[in-house]
């Protein structure tokens, strides 16, 4: 599509390029809560208070966010940079969106790499470990509610096929301790056939048309890892769906099992560090490449993340209004979504019974879950530095 008829399908914005620029950075900066949340604020900010998105161009960046592989809600801002504004709004809304919580990470990872080993530090990874549980086990009761069903007989009944995916793909995941790819691509094919068989199954409708800081071991890398690290971030952007917290299934089989990058305790603070950052919750990838080869180990994993989330929302984006009404699209994606749910909490039980080492543990991780569903307007931030400082006490003066 040509920048005129772009032009004729999206009305003239009524705001300036910078604006939504400084928009997405401030959001960047200060949007707490997780990918729910972070498409949440744009609605109410973009379309309902500042009206710069209608609510139709919402709706359809939110489901070519859903239908394509990549974090959410950096898709969903990507697309609506691009509403307006064509590529140089996508690329500015998605540069100032990732790059507050990008520089956080890196400068967490400098601080980890330099105390990471001292009983302090440990104690406080301690409490966060724990709570951190306590909150992707709350994310994966909301994400199972929200893709699925809920939790009622006839809802159940009417999705009984994605309830078997999702099951399916929780017992394979907690076993195996890894993420199969190629099964969610497989079940979601499947859901397709069953619930919308599409008319032409052999026809495709595809288009394939520094900021420098200086810090101890900052530049320390090796190039064969950076080249590995590319590779399979560049893999986890391509074939991971939904919201940023499914990309943890991926990770932790090929981080710590696979390419024994990190250990489990490492992983799960990359997990931690990413929740006490505002932003996109998938930004972790920064924080596990700098641990891996520094700087530039971060720039890599990231830039291997989100460029595939770049690219499948562009790409795509001039002819989604038709792509938008195919109903097999939305089948294949509806069997995919229950399958990563499943594998999600199948990761978080694996997860879980390294963190979960004690009582105490297992009492921050309850105690999170109580608080975040009984305490309105609770942030997760507020959450992990509470189970910071009592993991801090636990460990000093118990």
């Amino acid at each position: 599509m040509t920048e005129e008829s772009r032009k004729t399908v999206y009305p003239k914005p009524v705001y300036q390029l910078s604006d939504l620029g400084k928009y997405f950075l401030q959001l960047g900066t200060l949007g707490f809560g997780g990918p729910v949340a972070l498409i949440g604020y744009m609605h109410r900010d973009l379309v309902e208070d500042k009206k710069w998105i209608s609510e139709d161009e919402y709706r359809e960046g939110l489901a070519l966010a859903q239908l394509a592989p990549g974090p959410l809600a950096a898709q969903l801002g990507i697309y609506l940079g691009y509403v307006h504004y064509g590529v140089w709004g996508a690329t500015l809304t998605g540069l100032a969106f990732v790059l507050p919580s990008f520089i956080m990470v890196v400068l967490l990872g400098m601080a980890y790499k330099l105390y990471g080993g001292l009983p302090w530090m440990q104690s406080v990874f301690y409490g966060v470990g724990a709570a951190v549980i306590g909150i992707i086990s709350l994310s994966c009761y909301k994400l199972t509610l929200k893709s699925i069903s809920k939790i009622e007989p006839q809802a159940i009944k009417s999705r009984w096929l994605l309830w078997i995916f999702f099951l399916t793909m929780a017992i394979v995941t907690a076993i195996t301790q890894r993420e199969e790819v190629l099964l969610f691509i497989l079940l979601g094919f499947i859901y397709m056939v069953v619930k919308a068989p599409p008319k032409w199954l052999q026809r495709r409708d595809t288009s394939l048309s520094v900021v420098l800081l200086v810090g101890t071991g900052f530049w320390q890398y090796e190039p064969g890892e950076l080249v590995k690290l590319g590779l399979f971030f560049t893999e986890a952007g391509a074939f991971v769906f939904g919201s940023g917290l499914t990309i943890i299934p991926f990770l932790q089989a090929g981080v710590v099992g696979e390419m024994g990058w990190l250990n489990e305790q490492q992983f799960l603070d990359s997990v931690a560090v990413a929740m006490i950052t505002p932003g996109p919750v998938v930004i972790t990838v920064g924080f596990i490449g700098f641990l891996v080869s520094g700087f530039a180990g971060a720039a890599v994993a990231a830039l291997g993340v989100f460029l595939p989330c770049f690219v499948f929302t562009v790409l795509p984006a001039p002819y989604f209004k038709k792509i938008s009404k195919n109903t097999s699209i939305k089948a294949f994606v509806d069997g995919i979504t229950a399958a990563v749910v499943g594998a999600l909490v199948g990761s978080v039980f694996v997860i879980a019974t390294r963190s979960i080492v004690d009582v105490a543990s297992a009492l921050i991780a309850i105690i999170t879950i109580l608080a975040l569903i009984y305490i309105k307007k609770l942030q997760e931030p507020y959450v992990i530095l509470a189970a910071a400082i009592l993991g801090f006490c636990i460990k000093t003066y118990l």
